[in-house]
């Protein structure tokens, strides 16, 4: 396996979950905006989604970024991405919601490819399947 076979899944990781664990630290910064975006938007218990976005985009997003679990992690961030892109950017007709919308659907992907191919050599799951244990940062 060359270098960059090796690398680039652990790269792609990095650039796909860094979106995710910085947005769930920004909605920490500002739960009211946050909250109450998410009540605009007609959903119930905007508070409880707000906990359950936190979790997914800060704690989804670290295991991903480690590739532990990364077919199932990488299946609920994919169904997650869609369902933002569906009821936060769905004013098609609004270029930057498109943007946004098209953004989502992208990364989904992503995500589904990272669900099919797995996390590649230099992820927890890769250690874990060789019969060696994670060294704990």
């Amino acid at each position: 396996m060359s270098k960059l076979e090796t690398a680039t899944p652990a790269l792609a990781r990095t650039l796909i979950a860094a979106i995710f664990i910085v947005s769930g630290l920004s909605k920490l910064a500002a739960p009211e905006g946050t909250i109450g975006y998410i009540a605009s938007v007609g959903l119930p218990l905007p508070e409880v989604a707000y906990i359950g976005a936190v979790a997914v985009e800060v704690v989804g997003g670290l295991i991903f970024l480690l590739g532990y679990q990364t077919r199932l992690v990488a299946l609920l961030l994919a169904g997650f991405t869609i369902a933002t892109a569906v009821f936060f950017h769905n004013a098609l007709g609004d270029q930057n919601q498109f943007i946004h919308f098209m953004k989502n659907i992208s990364i989904a992907g992503g995500f589904l490819y990272a669900a099919v191919y797995g996390g590649g050599v230099l992820s927890v799951d890769h250690l874990i399947s060789r019969g060696r244990k994670p060294v704990a940062a």
